[in-house]
């Protein structure tokens, strides 16, 4: 049990570090996300240079994760059958990547075997808040996964998929200027 001495330091402790948070970066965050610095984890896990993720996510087996890439708040990254995330990706809040699937082995009472298998994101993909990503999958460089997507299929690279299951709504692009545009097929923006 917390003495009262203690959970007064505790406070202490949090309204300080809340402040400084609020001052710097206009946020207030749980306790704990303001204890632990989300690129030293980053680091601990031995991700590329630069890239972070926040406290509350999980990691499980062999996840490799390239430079610069940002792993949001509330993730589940299974690396129990290999998962390979490239550079400059961004892994929104809440979203789930697993490498293994139990439903054959819980449906056949013990019968059959867990099943593994790799994902695989290349560099330069933003995958959208709560989506969800299959064991087997390869997204390839350049997509953007819209918002609660569910991905059990390859996706092309420059690609734009949303949807539950995922399909193909548009395409990556750039302009005469070398500026970066998204051009949606018909009836699909």
């Amino acid at each position: 049990m917390i003495q009262t001495d203690s959970l007064g330091e505790l406070q202490e402790l949090y309204l300080s570090l809340q402040s400084q948070m609020r001052e710097r970066w206009n946020r207030d965050l749980p306790f704990e996300e303001l204890l632990f610095d989300r690129w030293e984890r980053a680091k601990r896990l031995g991700f590329g240079e630069n890239a972070s993720i926040y406290h509350n996510s999980y990691v499980y087996g062999e996840v490799k994760v390239g430079k610069n890439t940002w792993i949001g708040p509330y993730t589940l990254l299974d690396g129990t059958g290999g998962l390979i995330i490239g550079d400059w990706c961004c892994i929104s809040s809440n979203v789930h990547i697993y490498t293994h699937d139990t439903v054959n082995r819980f449906v056949s009472g013990g019968q059959e075997p867990t099943e593994y298998a790799p994902v695989i994101i290349e560099d330069n993909c933003y995958i959208g808040p709560h989506s969800l990503i299959k064991s087997g999958v390869t997204i390839h460089h350049h997509c953007v996964i819209g918002a609660s997507t569910f991905v059990n299929k390859d996706i092309p690279a420059y690609s734009i998929a949303v949807g539950t299951p995922a399909k193909v709504i548009g395409k990556v692009s750039y302009d005469e200027k070398g500026k970066l545009i998204y051009l949606y097929d018909k009836g699909t923006k």
